[in-house]
């Protein structure tokens, strides 16, 4: 005796019965699977081997953007700094030129004098004049240093009569100056320079110091304690 086979049902939500092999209404959507590409047509994969290859064209034309432009900043900057030394060697090297074109004049009349004062066997008053315009030439050729001193930012330090400051100034002795307070710059033995705020050599001065008070105005009065 054989039997038939049914297939079995399960009951639903309202008691109906569905086979048990049926998904039921609620159930997702089962996607197709996927062909694989040796099923697709030639004109399918021609597609899509081309958008992969124009794909990979615009990426690789990216890179080549982004490298080609890190390449030429690298290089600007490179360029920048090999300029910038340039410019820090070339300042080394001549900024003093504008200084030393003024200074040519000096060398001029300086020349002019020494060769005007080295006339021989010139008579006693002839000698005289000229060491008296020696004087005066070589006065104006002070006066004339001294102002392209100051055009170019470098001031002299006079400070005779002035307030010691060991900033600006380095004494070089103390003495008793008659008339003058004590701490104050007395000579100057040589004048000092700075370059706008940054000293370029300090003045050296002698410095008045406090009169020593003598043993004997310390002593007492002997004739007023003996009265």
């Amino acid at each position: 005796m054989t039997h038939t086979q049914t297939d079995e049902k399960a009951p639903n939500e309202n008691g109906a019965q569905t086979p048990a092999n049926d998904p039921g209404p609620d159930a997702a959507p089962v996607e197709p699977a996927a062909r694989p590409e040796a099923e697709m047509p030639r004109a399918e994969l021609e597609a899509r081997f081309a958008a992969l290859a124009a794909e990979l064209a615009a990426k690789t034309a990216e890179l080549a953007a982004f490298k080609d432009s890190a390449l030429r900043q690298l290089a600007e900057k490179e360029n920048q700094r090999r300029r910038a030394e340039n410019e820090m060697a070339d300042t080394r090297k001549y900024g003093a030129a504008h200084f030393a074109r003024d200074t040519l004049a000096l060398a001029d009349n300086l020349r002019r004098a020494l060769a005007a004062a080295a006339t021989p066997d010139a008579e006693q008053a002839v000698r005289a004049q000229m060491l008296d315009s020696l004087r005066q030439g070589v006065e104006l050729i002070e006066r004339e240093f001294s102002s392209i001193l100051e055009r170019h930012g470098i001031k002299r330090i006079d400070p005779l009569g002035e307030k010691f400051d060991a900033n600006w100034h380095q004494a070089m002795f103390e003495a008793e100056a008659p008339g003058a307070e004590p701490g104050t710059v007395m000579q100057v033995v040589q004048p000092g320079y700075r370059l706008h705020d940054r000293l370029l050599r300090p003045a050296m001065v002698g410095v008045a110091k406090a009169k020593a008070t003598s043993p004997q105005s310390e002593a007492p009065n002997d004739e007023s304690s003996s009265g």
